[in-house]
């Protein structure tokens, strides 16, 4: 030990800040302790030997969760320039005892009475950098000493911009910071943390046993904020009567990749910091960190395809070492070097800055853990296979394009499948752009830490994917309280594969749809059936067992829908079983399709099922306007009306006996939704004559209150359809009130009959487009 140090060498840090990292390396070059203290949970012990090894790169965590209830953990994160890291990599290189001394994870886990405290990423400390829930800011209240507005500059300038290796004294910089701190906690005493107390009484605890082995040679590294209590003289009987009773619990430790973004203060974690990445290559930069820092900026632009030369990058080092020498700053910090960026290289503009901002400033590395690491036997199995399938982990965004038809897309597809039935969340499906079909899947990949909680959490349901995935759908299958539940839940089982655990789902749907009778929830619960039926179809799996489910759901909707739709609904119970009328009529032409691959008579029998269904709300007067609107344009779609029935449907429905309202909300039902109807209203003038002779005549006072539904009904067409539909109405349509044609000429394209002339010249055209398709 250094022969000025008067007992232990505490070394009071900001966590995860590369300067005090380069400073605690120097004192502890200059000390050379026997021993090694850390602020961690001591339970991790037994996993630093890990850190040496050669598969260990940081960034990466400390997990440590409850045994009985992994959801119950913690986070201690740890980046290559984090001090504690630098500490435990000294102590190791040189053979030196290292320990971690902070309250151990089996209290701060235990459950207790009242609100239960953030632990993990919310052990953030109150040092200098990371105020997480403590009401002073340690860093900001010293900048606003030093008259900084900015507590991240003041840092800079004082500790980041030090060069450790040219200070006589390397320990002299950690006694101004306690100085610092010890006013500071004089001020403000706990600074709103009260279980800090404990935190301390535990530490020096530890000191007194690090003491008994090896007198006043080791070193301590902690947050700043403890420095002044770790120095307090206190007896060992009260820092024990302060531990007494303490709840605990049995925890399970690991250690975890981690993520310089999750390390940003933006991400929610206490003790973050604003700009990992750039605090990443200050660390690592062996000099010049301001122009090699320029240079990778000026390397991402160049990728996304800005011209960005050698010669921006000498200009924007100049500008920034100009801002640094106006502002009175001893070197470029990431304010000067951000404008020199957006300035030079961005031409002003802020879009290509915050790429820079986001890529660099913060940036994606994940850290890597060795395989020795221990892990939940579920951990493992999901490692071996992502390795099968060449699956990485990885922290930024990207999008996985899969073929259902290829084996081995179709197993990624099953893994990322169970993983989400199991709440582990690593792909969610998105839209695809190469292409519609359900052979193709299109997914967004990112890996978060949190994630490895959520595998934890997971191993309860079994030791592999497979199998914790089988056993969690039958849980949740006993478990669901309603039927759409269990509909969805089926869906998911084949799409994961789950082919053990589609019986007892299947039993639980069965179960559930007989008991069931509200028509809403029937409702709901069809589609969910149809699209499982379909895609076991695509993936190979037995989907028929649903069918028998399916049918007898959708026999018992028929029955019931009408009375439904009937029974005095208010616009808004009217526009719900709108909704389900939608979805119904797409999962029946679903379930016909699947029917009808086996046997014709299937497929007929319920389309003409649910077509009675149909014609039932359209003819009823007691049906709300929109469900029988509706109803009409899901026949005429079906090509189930006879030429001319919409147009007498929709004279009956405007006519004005008909309230006003009513009849605004049969128009909304027929021609509204987005489902093609303004195309409709353009190619047919009987219907937009009906519906404009009809609108003519609504009663001023009337028309107030049905303008919000029709400027819903038509706002939502396209501008092109509205303008069509402008320009058709200006000139005339063909169709008069109550479907009489008028004597005018139709405009140029519109008729009410075929033009055989018109219709050949384009059937060559349809000829060869269908010829050209593929089989």
């Amino acid at each position: 030990m250094s022969p000025r140090a008067a007992g232990p060498l505490l070394l009071g840090v900001r966590h995860h800040g590369p300067g005090s990292a380069r400073s605690v390396r120097a004192a502890l070059d200059a000390a050379r302790p026997r021993a090694v203290l850390i602020e961690g949970p001591p339970e991790a012990d037994a996993l630093l030997p890990l850190a040496a090894d050669p598969g260990m790169r940081p960034p990466v965590a400390l997990l440590v969760h409850a045994a009985d209830d992994p959801a119950r953990a913690a986070f201690w994160p740890f980046a290559a320039f984090s001090p504690e890291w630098v500490a435990l990599r000294w102590a190791q290189r040189r053979e030196v005892p290292v320990r971690f001394v902070d309250l151990p994870a089996a209290h701060t886990l235990a459950p207790a009475p009242g609100p239960p405290e953030a632990a993990g990423e919310g052990e953030g400390e109150p040092e200098p950098g990371g105020a997480g829930d403590v009401p002073v800011d340690p860093l900001a209240a010293l900048a606003r000493t030093a008259g900084y507005d900015d507590p991240e500059r003041w840092w800079e300038d004082v500790v980041e911009h030090r060069d450790p290796g040219a200070a006589p004294d390397p320990v002299a910089v950690f006694e101004a910071v306690a100085e610092a701190m010890g006013a500071l906690r004089e001020a403000h005493g706990d600074g709103g943390r009260p279980r800090d107390a404990l935190r301390e009484a535990y530490m020096r605890q530890k000191m007194r046993a690090a003491r008994r082995e090896f007198g006043d040679e080791y070193a301590v590294v902690c947050g700043a904020w403890h420095v002044p209590a770790l120095r307090a003289r206190t007896t060992a009987a009260a820092d024990r009567a302060l531990l007494t009773g303490l709840p605990k619990t049995r925890v399970e430790t690991t250690w975890v990749p981690w993520t310089h973004r999750r390390l940003a203060r933006a991400g929610g974690y206490g003790a973050g910091i604003a700009s990992p990445g750039w605090y990443a290559h200050l660390f690592a930069a062996p000099d010049r960190p301001v122009e090699r820092w320029l240079t990778k900026a000026a390397e991402l632009l160049r990728e996304e395809d800005r011209q960005v030369s050698p010669a921006h990058v000498i200009e924007a080092v100049r500008l920034a070492t100009a801002l640094a020498a106006v502002r009175g700053r001893p070197l470029p910090g990431l304010a000067e070097t951000l404008e020199a960026v957006r300035a030079v290289m961005c031409d002003g503009s802020a879009v290509p800055l915050a790429l820079v901002e986001d890529r660099l400033v913060v940036g994606d590395v994940l850290g890597e853990v060795p395989d020795t690491a221990p892990a939940v036997p579920l951990q493992r199995d999901l490692t071996r296979r992502m390795r099968s399938l060449r699956l990485k982990a990885e922290a930024q965004r990207r999008e996985l394009e899969l073929d259902l038809r290829k084996d081995t897309d179709a197993a990624k597809s099953l893994l990322l499948h169970r993983l989400r039935l199991l709440g582990v969340d690593w792909g969610v499906p998105t839209a695809s752009r190469s292409g519609t079909g359900t052979f193709r899947e299109t997914w967004r990949l990112c890996w978060e830490p949190e994630l490895s909680v959520r595998v934890a959490e997971a191993g309860i349901w079994g030791t592999t994917v497979l199998g914790a995935a089988t056993a969690k759908a039958r849980a949740d299958a006993a478990a669901a309280g309603e039927l759409a539940a269990v509909t969805a839940l089926a869906e998911r089982c084949l799409l994961a594969g789950l082919s053990r655990a589609l019986p007892a789902v299947l039993r639980a749907l069965a179960d559930r749809a007989a008991l069931d009778t509200d028509v809403g929830r029937l409702a709901a619960a069809l589609p969910a059936l149809a699209r499982a039926l379909r895609y076991g179809d695509v993936r190979g799996t037995d989907a028929r067992a649903l069918g028998t489910v399916a049918a007898g759901l959708a026999e018992r909707i028929c029955v019931a829908l009408p009375p439904a739709c009937a029974a005095g609904l208010d616009a808004d119970a009217a526009a719900v079983l709108r909704d389900h009328v939608d979805a119904v009529h797409g999962a029946v032409a679903l379930l016909a399709e699947a029917d009808g691959d086996a046997d014709g008579d299937a497929d007929a029998g319920l389309r003409e099922r649910w077509s009675g269904v149909l014609r039932k709300l359209a003819g009823r007067e007691t049906v709300p306007g929109l469900i029988r609107g509706r109803a009409v344009r899901l026949l005429l779609d079906g090509g189930r009306l006879a030429q001319g029935e919409p147009a007498r449907l929709m004279g009956l429905a405007l006519s004005p006996a008909v309230a006003p309202a009513q009849a605004a909300g049969w128009i909304e039902g027929f021609a509204g939704g987005g489902a093609g109807g303004g195309t409709l209203l353009v190619h047919d003038e009987r219907l937009l004559g009906l519906i404009d002779a009809w609108l003519v005549s609504v009663p001023e006072r009337a028309f107030v209150g049905v303008l919000p539904l029709l400027r819903r009904t038509f706002g939502a067409y396209e501008a092109g359809v509205r303008r069509t539909l402008g320009e058709l109405v200006r000139r005339g349509p063909g169709g008069g009130p109550g479907g009489r044609a008028t004597s005018r000429a139709a405009p140029e394209g519109f008729a009410p009959d075929l033009d055989p002339g018109r219709a050949d010249a384009a059937a060559a055209v349809v000829r060869g487009l269908l010829a050209a398709a593929p089989a």
